[in-house]
């Protein structure tokens, strides 16, 4: 009895001492912070700005295929081969430069057809055969044109000459980030001039700057002429150049500015 007494009362005590030294703790850190004029944290205010630009697109690109077949391999690229100069040939005869042609698929396959067999009396049917006839060359290319003015009549041109599956057609901007350097200083001009005006209304003072931030653009695709991807027949007569006008890209930024005021 005397030993759980004794246990009971030195928990107390320990409870006590302990309570004791979180009371002192605390009032000491009191007067510190009482002394000190109190401890309070900067004041910030956040603002958000947006800019944006326009600009014309220089550059216009689509893609087209080319399709052969042959009764091996090397007739099949051989047809291949001689389709794509005609079209090439075509290209750099309107001035699209080399560089800016460029083979992104390139598919040698064989080829197959499907042979059933007939019926016996009626009754039952064997299955069919798969038989290979030949092969089959699929190659596309993306096309790049500096002279937004030519994409009409270089749509039509290479349907002409053979390619297939003519599709696409985007204009973009060559380089960008003369556009993009121009939307983020509209923007931070945007953040600035909220921060000054809500400063002013709140009646503090900007101290400085603690806070940068850029979202990711979330700019729209590039302008499709026709409506979206346009697809053209290679047995097609020669039509008129297809009327593709360029419209005009939209860039934007948004930045975010964090400041102190006091």
């Amino acid at each position: 009895m005397n030993s759980l007494f004794s246990s009971a009362l030195n928990r107390t005590l320990a409870t006590l001492v302990l309570l004791g030294v979180v009371v002192a703790l605390g009032s000491y850190a009191y007067v510190t912070l009482k002394n000190a004029g109190g401890w309070v944290g900067p004041t910030t205010i956040n603002v958000v700005g947006n800019g944006e630009v326009t600009a014309v697109p220089d550059i216009a690109t689509f893609s087209f295929s080319v399709k052969a077949e042959g009764a091996d391999a090397t007739a099949a690229q051989a047809k291949s081969a001689e389709a794509m100069k005609a079209v090439n040939d075509y290209l750099k005869g309107e001035g699209v430069e080399e560089k800016d042609i460029k083979t992104t698929n390139y598919n040698l396959m064989p080829k197959y057809t499907y042979e059933e067999r007939p019926c016996a009396m009626g009754m039952w049917c064997p299955p069919g055969e798969q038989k290979q006839d030949g092969f089959e060359v699929y190659q596309t290319v993306t096309v790049k044109v500096r002279d937004t003015a030519k994409a009409g009549n270089l749509l039509t041109g290479v349907g002409s000459k053979g390619a297939t599956d003519i599709s696409g057609l985007g204009f973009t901007l060559d380089d960008d980030e003369k556009y993009k350097a121009d939307a983020r200083a509209l923007a931070i001009a945007d953040a600035k001039a909220q921060a000054e005006a809500l400063a002013e209304q709140l009646g503090v003072r900007l101290v400085e700057m603690t806070g940068y931030y850029e979202e990711s653009p979330m700019n729209p695709m590039p302008y499709y002429g026709m409506g979206g991807d346009m697809a053209m027949s290679a047995k097609a007569e020669m039509a008129p150049a297809a009327d593709v006008p360029a419209g005009e890209n939209i860039i934007t930024s948004r930045v975010n500015l964090t400041y102190t005021i006091k």
